[in-house]
């Protein structure tokens, strides 16, 4: 199983990694961790730094990766980014995404931010959304 954890600098994208990196061991899968961003600067660099910190704490071997490669556009919201999401999940072929969400304001995001909303409507492999 290739479990896929993309993650941003929120604390709930971290919880989410923290269920990630325990589901793919309890199941015997493969955890790949991904930050989508323009660039590979300090900010991404910063992610994947406290990523591979989380993991590393938790005993798992997973090295966290910057997507840059995708059609990004500016500036980088929610949709877009679940929309990138989507796209890697079909491309590197994944069976299971598990990522946070934000649930920020506004009455069509009460329950999931807009890129977990994005991929739990469309994606075709199960989601695990992580508040």
């Amino acid at each position: 199983m290739r479990v896929l954890a993309p993650v941003d600098d929120s604390d709930c994208s971290f919880r989410a990694l923290s269920f990630a990196a325990g589901f793919a061991q309890r199941y015997g899968g493969t955890l790949h961790v991904v930050h989508i961003a323009r660039t590979d600067g300090k900010t991404a660099q910063a992610v994947l730094d406290r990523a591979r910190d989380q993991l590393d704490g938790e005993g798992v071997s997973a090295d966290p990766e910057v997507v840059t490669d995708l059609e990004v556009s500016t500036p980088r919201y929610g949709t877009q980014i679940g929309e990138d999401i989507l796209t890697l999940v079909e491309q590197r072929e994944y069976d299971h995404v598990v990522m946070g969400h934000h649930g920020g304001g506004g009455v069509g995001r009460l329950v999931l931010g807009s890129a977990a909303r994005t991929v739990v409507e469309s994606a075709a492999i199960p989601v695990t959304v992580i508040p």
